[in-house]
């Protein structure tokens, strides 16, 4: 049986979708920041701050992902 994207994102948490959809926005804000008609040094200072963002969330997400792995296999060993 398939599922759909609207499927397998709503068996997201909450946490894990707001990260996702602030992850995309960035990203397609650096993307269209990147495109956009402006003097290099400042497109490069918008480019780098939103992507700094995008990749501040994806790191900040892995720790969440990776801490609640941990907390999930110190609670199976415990039992």
């Amino acid at each position: 049986m398939r599922s759909t994207l609207a499927q397998t994102i709503s068996r997201l948490d909450i946490d894990t979708r707001i990260q996702y959809g602030l992850m995309l926005l960035f990203g397609g804000l650096c993307l269209l920041a990147a495109a956009a008609p402006l003097g290099t040094l400042t497109k490069a200072v918008i480019v780098s701050a939103l992507f700094g963002f995008t990749g501040g969330l994806w790191v900040s997400h892995l720790v969440q992902i990776i801490q609640r792995a941990a907390e999930t296999g110190q609670s199976e060993v415990g039992q």
